[in-house]
């Protein structure tokens, strides 16, 4: 037994006060209860094994990847456990403990400057050709999360997990989209299990490039790249939801009053983009989102850090 086997298995809880009557149940799967406080433990564990049994990766290369900060520690804590080196291309656009967390595991950072801290489409094309060019050097793996089809399969044990322990229960995925990797990977799972599960995917209403709108500035980590994600599938999308950051840090303040959940922006969004699913579906259904990472990596973020009671 190592570090590695203690990713997966999180809870499932039921969310009790922040939803309003006449709307259907929400559960909530807490994915923070992974080793590095985030889902993406799951996708880099398979990922990495994948490159391993493949040939691309070989022991004593360096792994190379562009990263807001969860995937990097994911990568970090699989690659400080198989003893691989890691070099992240990463901005000061993403907080602090998430740089800190990712150096703390052993990865050599690289910080690629944002425009005013925001996420854009541009800063996320800079952080790629960075890695890019890092990529280059001999004995190095780039991991290129946003084109590696092995991260799908990474969270496919997720969906089987959701569909356990709902007991097959369950009417309605929401999600929100980064690289589209675990959207697609727990949809796919869920959908073999049964079909009729929608599947409503959220993004960052400022950049809601999945709708056909135009890439914007955001605030909310981890999602809306600012271009349609070469790994999103829309035929498993029932509809595409988009929530605005303010609403989203609100509903991640909220649930951590109201819910005793503390967790990121990007959660908050999905909490939003549910609760609409849960009125149009009503009383008898049931909806399944994610907390998606730990309110620990935010503490020093406009989502708490700056709200301490004097």
């Amino acid at each position: 037994m190592d570090i590695l086997h203690a990713i997966g298995n999180t809870s499932i809880v039921r969310l009790r006060k922040v939803v309003p009557p006449k709307h259907a149940d929400i559960f909530v799967k807490l994915e923070w209860e992974n080793p590095t406080g985030s889902m993406k433990d799951r996708m880099a564990k398979a990922a990495i094994a994948k490159a391993e049994e493949d040939g691309r990766l070989k022991p004593g290369d360096t792994v190379v990847e562009y990263t807001g900060g969860s995937t990097g520690a994911s990568l970090a804590l699989v690659c400080a456990a198989k003893g691989y080196r890691i070099h992240i291309v990463s901005s000061d656009a993403f907080s602090q403990e998430k740089r800190d967390h990712m150096v703390a595991l052993g990865a050599e950072l690289t910080l690629v400057r944002s425009e005013g801290g925001l996420a854009t489409r541009k800063l996320f094309l800079d952080m790629i050709e960075a890695a890019r060019g890092l990529s280059q050097a001999p004995h190095t793996y780039w991991f290129d999360q946003l084109n590696n089809h092995d991260t799908i399969a990474g969270y496919y044990s997720l969906g089987d997990e959701i569909w356990s322990q709902t007991k097959g229960e369950i009417d309605a995925f929401v999600h929100c989209v980064g690289t589209a990797a675990s959207s697609r990977g727990v949809a796919t799972a869920l959908k073999r299990h049964k079909p009729g599960i929608k599947f409503f995917a959220v993004e960052p209403a400022e950049s809601s490039v999945l709708r056909g709108g135009q890439p914007g500035a955001h605030a909310i980590e981890g999602i809306g790249i600012g271009r349609i994600p070469p790994l999103w599938d829309r035929t498993l999308a029932d509809d595409i939801l988009p929530v605005r950051t303010d609403d989203a840090k609100e509903m991640a303040r909220r649930i951590a009053r109201e819910e005793a959940l503390f967790a990121g922006t990007s959660s908050g969004a999905n909490v939003v983009a549910a609760i609409r699913v849960a009125e149009r579906l009503g009383p008898d259904a049931k909806v399944v989102t994610l907390m998606v990472d730990s309110g620990l990596k935010y503490l020093s973020t406009d989502v708490y850090g700056s709200r301490t009671s004097r």
